[in-house]
């Protein structure tokens, strides 16, 4: 080797080379934008976390609704937890959504190489995350209330996991087919009028012989049923509770594949 070739500077190779990031990478990154955008919007912190602690200790303290004997925190906390899955995969999902869809968001992230199904991913990852968060503060609150959980947490677990998908796919379909106003204010009633119908605060047997049967099939009925034997009564797996769930899930997510408009 001469004097001038050791001397000589490395050559850097400065050629693009464009490619877009594995998948997984892509949507763990919109999966945090996801979840930050989440964390920053107070509204939505109201509605998916605050609403419900404030239901769980104020319904379980006052004794303003009779709850068919046994305490009421023992008939509430799980309750409060179906709450909580809803408020978030229905309620905040549709919203935002819908308002992502009005204002172009959707369609520039469809334009990027995340795909579609990937911007799905990282949509029901940011609600799970979400979800536990929310998990975490009920079972502390209600644990401070007195609440003694028991029975399988697997099979709690289940329960929420495919009442997340019911949820997600009915906020998905509201997004994906109305105006971002009539989204908002649809979402909305719907979560009021599932939050009193739904056996979340007031037992179903409160309600006439005539309508108990459709309040049964409700999302939110089928979770508040199930969550609470598992984790009041200490049953097995309610198969009733997780088939009706499971229906809403196949039905609503294959209406959102065929209906859901992203501009």
């Amino acid at each position: 080797m001469s004097a001038h070739d050791a001397g000589a500077a490395p050559v850097l190779d400065l050629t693009p080379a464009p490619g877009a990031a594995p998948l997984p990478r892509m949507v763990l990154a919109q999966a945090g934008a996801e979840l930050r955008a989440i964390l920053r919007n107070g509204e939505q912190l109201l509605l998916t976390l605050v609403i419900p602690v404030l239901l769980l200790v104020g319904f379980s303290l006052a004794p303003i609704v009779d709850m068919g004997g046994g305490r009421r925190v023992d008939f509430l906390a799980p309750g409060v937890l179906a709450l909580a899955v809803m408020s978030t995969a229905f309620t905040g999902q549709a919203i935002a959504t819908g308002f992502e869809r009005r204002y172009g968001v959707l369609k520039r992230l469809g334009a990027t190489p995340l795909s579609r199904a990937g911007l799905m991913l990282a949509k029901t990852a940011a609600v799970v995350a979400v979800e536990c968060v929310q998990a975490v503060v009920i079972v502390a609150v209600g644990l401070a209330l007195g609440w003694r959980p028991q029975g399988s947490f697997l099979g709690a677990a289940l329960l929420v996991v495919v009442g997340t998908a019911a949820f997600s796919g009915l906020g998905l379909l509201m997004a994906g087919t109305l105006r971002a106003e009539a989204t908002l204010a649809a979402a909305n009633l719907v979560y009021l009028v599932l939050l009193g119908a739904g056996g979340v605060v007031f037992p179903l047997s409160k309600f006439p012989g005539s309508v108990r049967p459709a309040l049964e099939v409700l999302p939110i009925s089928a979770l508040t049923g199930g969550l609470r034997a598992v984790l009041a009564q200490g049953a097995a797996l309610p198969l009733a509770p997780l088939g009706v769930l499971a229906a809403w899930a196949v039905l609503s997510l294959a209406l959102v594949s065929r209906t859901f408009r992203w501009e």
